[in-house]
């Protein structure tokens, strides 16, 4: 960056505020999320203070399609974004002039759908002469648990969502150590589709609910031990992820009952609430058992404090609690902390990115001019990969005993 455009950054960052509004004591970050099927909004004090939020779900009209359309998914954020920033604005009382920075999300995700987000940022930032913080998502979603407990670095995350799934250790606000990640599909991804598989929207309690939601929903009366499926990438010995051999697993076995029951695709089977039990109970395995080893990668390479190590779950499937008490038998089993954001904070939101903003914003770290072309980027990893370092450790296993309470 130019001498020039830094003197005029630092001129934008000190934020001069009217006397008396809520604005003048802390500098305000306004953040903006529509890298997949939500349009969210956040206005946020430096403290962490949610001053005013908006957020449009797309998930009835994806429910209806059978998944999400990206095309579809880019008119809806076209239609609703405008109106849902106006709204985080309104309801925090604080003035686009107020604002110190804007905090967006540019990668990864849809690309339709991110482009639709960054086009409004920039728009909004030049009208507004406002600095512009651009959001690596997955980086959002690692930090959120920040804003709720006071956690420092290093620390431990397994992300896991619709659209990803990877484990990493938070070094800093921009450094992470990529540990693992999917190597094909997400945990959520692969939920949703067999939930799809299942005709599970034609279910009495599930017509209204996503496919991870109704699979947590039904596995609650089911049998997790009347089907075996194997765990993926048993003979592995890194912390990368596979879950389409798992999804074939399962689509192989409801063919079968739909034969022995003689019936057709579409149909809901006798024993959906079984299947959903088992689906489940494989996907938490697979997830507690990377982490385990990256626990204890991460131990054998000090990369975590002794006193208090933790490890953050976060993202969209992180909502599903038989995961977290997989993780949780993990943690007490290795002596770390489980800290996991709410519910609302773990799916896609403009809170998480505005904090990320926030993060940003306290290092003066990646905060541009507003004048500066920023490109989106649909595939972007999270810091550096060491995967090939863990398996090249090629670290076994103690036997762990996974009870996990229904």
């Amino acid at each position: 960056m130019s001498q020039c455009r830094a003197r005029s950054l630092q001129r934008l960052l000190r934020c001069k505020h009217a006397s008396g509004s809520k604005a003048s004591c802390s500098r305000l970050v306004l953040g903006i999320e529509t890298s997949c099927d939500d349009t969210g909004a956040a206005v946020m004090d430096e403290t962490g203070t949610i001053l005013g939020e908006s957020l449009h779900s797309q998930k009835e009209v994806h429910l209806r399609s059978g998944g999400i359309i990206p095309t579809v998914a880019q008119q809806l954020h076209r239609e609703n974004i405008e109106r849902v920033v106006q709204e985080a604005l309104d309801r925090s009382g604080v003035t686009p002039a107020e604002l110190c920075a804007v905090a967006t999300t540019v990668k990864p995700g849809l690309a339709l759908s991110l482009g639709v987000g960054l086009q409004f940022s920039q728009r909004f930032v030049r009208e507004h002469n406002k600095p512009f913080i651009p959001i690596h998502h997955m980086e959002a979603h690692a930090l959120t648990v920040r804003m709720l407990h006071p956690l420092t670095f290093p620390f431990l995350v397994l992300l896991v969502s619709g659209g990803h799934s990877l484990l990493a250790v938070a070094r800093g606000v921009r450094d992470f150590l990529l540990l693992g990640h999917t190597l094909d599909e997400a945990p959520g991804d692969t939920l949703d589709k067999v939930a799809r598989r299942l005709s599970l929207r034609k279910h009495p309690q599930c017509f209204t609910l996503s496919g991870g939601q109704a699979i947590e929903l039904l596995a609650k009366d089911g049998d997790r031990k009347r089907f075996g499926f194997r765990t993926p990438m048993g003979q592995t010995p890194d912390c990368c992820f596979s879950f389409t051999g798992l999804r074939n697993q399962i689509t192989m076995l409801i063919k079968k009952k739909e034969a022995e029951e003689g019936v057709e695709e579409g149909t809901l089977l006798s024993c959906v609430n079984d299947i959903a039990a088992a689906t489940q109970h494989t996907v938490a395995l697979h997830l507690a058992k990377r982490t385990h080893r990256a626990v204890l990668f991460c131990k054998a390479n000090d990369l975590l404090p002794s006193d208090n190590p933790t490890l953050v779950l976060s993202g969209g499937v992180a909502s599903n609690h038989y995961i977290r008490k997989a993780l949780m038998i993990i943690t007490e089993a290795t002596g770390l902390r489980l800290l996991c954001p709410p519910a609302k904070f773990c799916t896609d939101n403009g809170v998480m990115i505005a904090w990320n903003g926030v993060e940003r914003l306290r290092e003066g770290n990646g905060i541009l001019p507003p004048d500066v072309d920023v490109s989106y980027e649909p595939k972007a990893p999270l810091g550096v990969d060491i995967s090939a370092e863990v398996r090249a450790a090629a670290i076994r296993l103690p036997s762990i005993q996974l009870k996990i309470p229904n």
